[in-house]
């Protein structure tokens, strides 16, 4: 993928990080971005440094899963056929936690998220009902469509 990032600040080794650029790329393509080339990061960090996130960002005193930083929510930074989309900030924590609640693989669940964050960086959200159902489904879309299921 063009300048997709990824990185790994919380010093254990992770597997399953080979299958968020192929992921992503499927997420590109499915929003029918083939022609853009895209900018942006992925950090997998613990739950300390998340919750810290949290707090500092969004004034929310405790860890939670994912935190996108999308960029073109600022004026000036839209090009033609170039996006620098942002930073998604992941809780490995929280991955292993909420796989295991929801009775699916840390595979999934770190797919789930990825999928989850990059969309945020697009511009959806879900703070309406509808909004929601339309995020939701794209995601569940996507996983499905890459091979990810529950």
């Amino acid at each position: 993928m063009d300048n997709v990032e990824i990185f790994n600040e919380t010093g254990n080794e992770i597997k399953d990080l080979d299958v968020l650029k192929p992921l992503l790329l499927y997420a590109r393509s499915y929003e029918g971005l083939d022609d853009t080339e895209l900018e942006f990061s992925v950090i997998i960090v613990d739950n300390e440094r998340i919750h810290k996130i949290n707090k500092e960002y969004r004034g929310i005193d405790r860890p939670t899963d994912v935190i996108s930083f999308a960029l073109e929510d600022s004026e000036g930074v839209n090009l033609e056929n170039y996006r620098i989309l942002g930073d998604i900030y992941i809780s490995i924590d929280k991955v292993k936690e909420q796989a295991k609640s929801y009775g699916h693989s840390e595979r999934r669940e770190l797919a789930f998220l990825t999928v989850h964050g990059f969309l945020h960086l697009l511009g959806y959200d879900h703070m309406e009902p509808d909004d929601e159902k339309i995020m939701f489904a794209k995601q569940e879309e996507i996983l499905n469509g890459f091979g990810i299921t529950r």
